[in-house]
């Protein structure tokens, strides 16, 4: 029998995680439904073709008839209508990483953190490769959990968004990393105070056998390791602390055994931090020394993660998705300068995008502008476009298949 047997759950979003929390559900025993905001949904063809139904063009009070759970995908904000609506009828309703972790059948270690996590959490996956473990990573890293807690392997490597975190009680991570904290997406979680809430849920369910692994160099998101209940650990591009990994010389080292960790192929200040972040989450999933050193001395990121695309005169121009960051906090930094709103704030920053300079401001981010230097070609970036699009979810196997 499976785990939702005889429910009938409503997903909110046909998007990547909707659709394969649909067909995980359905593979679980339950009837299913999906309620989206949008016409043409991506993935709504495929979930018809397995019988389940797909509503869209726009929310409705109708469309949580029968239900007795909702499922919210992970952009859904908490004060969205339909959700009200589940409130007002007193229906549970579950997030990703809660039906994730509601089927998971094996450990696994949890990343989060404002920049870094895709990164950190591929570097971490190998980890546990390299020391002989079927390890995966999933999550906001593009296949999802709900997804992977369904098959087999001896280890799960989830890569958590502050919205996932958000709507979840179950999920308990063995080793849980929280990289950093910077204002971000205030408009889904409405304050700092909020976003910071939903991050520290990544420990909460955490005990005295766990372990939690925080970031020395970001006081930030120490004070919010500080207080996880389990044992934590440190990282930092620093010198080591004695349970945890930092740099010398350029290279990381084991504060638990002095061991050389080698050096990155890839060395930057962040592209350090999220190596040494890795390195102390395998040490405390038992990962041996030889086993970290030779994934992290091999390891490639993923494209728009930090990929050196140029190097013009000593200026190294490098394809990092992190960088879109910067635009809010140029258009927050006008809006105290200047004394105007927002919209405001965004218009100057378009026309001096359109004109070439904001572009040369943050290195090309979003591929040549005017102002570049001359000979700026850089490769991999399209016209600016985004990462790599994620696959689309299929039908989950039965377990153990």
């Amino acid at each position: 029998m499976g785990a939702f047997e005889g429910e009938h759950v409503v997903v909110i979003g046909a998007g990547v995680a909707g659709s394969a929390a649909a067909l995980v559900l359905l593979a679980e025993g339950a009837t299913v439904r999906v309620s989206d905001s949008g016409r043409a949904a991506p993935g709504a063809s495929d979930l018809r073709a397995e019988g389940i139904e797909v509503l869209e063009g726009g929310h409705d009070p109708d469309h949580l008839a029968g239900a007795t759970m909702v499922v919210a995908s992970p952009g859904v904000p908490p004060h969205a209508e339909i959700l009200m609506w589940a409130n007002d009828r007193k229906l549970p309703v579950l997030g990703e990483m809660e039906l994730g972790a509601r089927l998971a059948r094996v450990p696994y270690l949890a990343v989060t953190g404002t920049n870094g996590k895709t990164t950190t959490t591929g570097m971490l996956a190998a980890c546990l490769r390299s020391a002989g473990l079927d390890a995966v990573a999933c999550g906001n890293i593009g296949r999802p959990f709900p997804t992977a807690a369904r098959e087999r392997h001896d280890a799960l490597v989830v890569e958590v968004s502050s919205f996932q975190l958000a709507t979840q009680t179950s999920f308990h991570p063995r080793v849980s990393v929280l990289l950093n904290l910077a204002p971000d997406h205030l408009d889904w979680h409405g304050s700092f105070d909020a976003y910071v809430a939903a991050k520290s849920r990544i420990f909460a369910l955490q005990g005295a056998a766990d372990i939690h692994v925080g970031n020395l160099d970001d006081e930030a998101s120490a004070v919010i390791s500080r207080s996880a209940a389990g044992e934590v650990r440190w990282f930092t591009i620093r010198e080591p602390a004695e349970d945890g990994v930092g740099v010398r010389d350029g290279r990381l080292v084991a504060g638990w055994s002095g061991a050389d960790l080698g050096a990155l192929a890839l060395d930057t200040p962040a592209m350090r931090a999220d190596a040494a972040a890795a390195a102390t989450a395998a040490h405390a999933f038992a990962v041996g020394d030889r086993a970290i050193a030779e994934a992290i001395g091999t390891f490639a990121p993923e494209p728009h993660r930090g990929e050196t695309i140029a190097t013009v005169d000593g200026v190294h121009f490098v394809d990092k998705i992190g960088g879109t960051l910067v635009f809010p906090f140029f258009a927050l930094y006008i809006t105290r300068k200047f004394n105007v709103g927002m919209t405001e704030a965004g218009i100057l920053l378009g026309l001096l995008a359109l004109a070439g300079i904001f572009g040369s401001v943050i290195g090309g981010a979003g591929g040549p502008a005017a102002g570049s230097p001359r000979g700026f070609e850089p490769r991999g970036c399209g016209e600016g476009g985004p990462p790599r699009g994620k696959p689309r979810p299929r039908r989950p196997p039965a377990p153990g298949r």
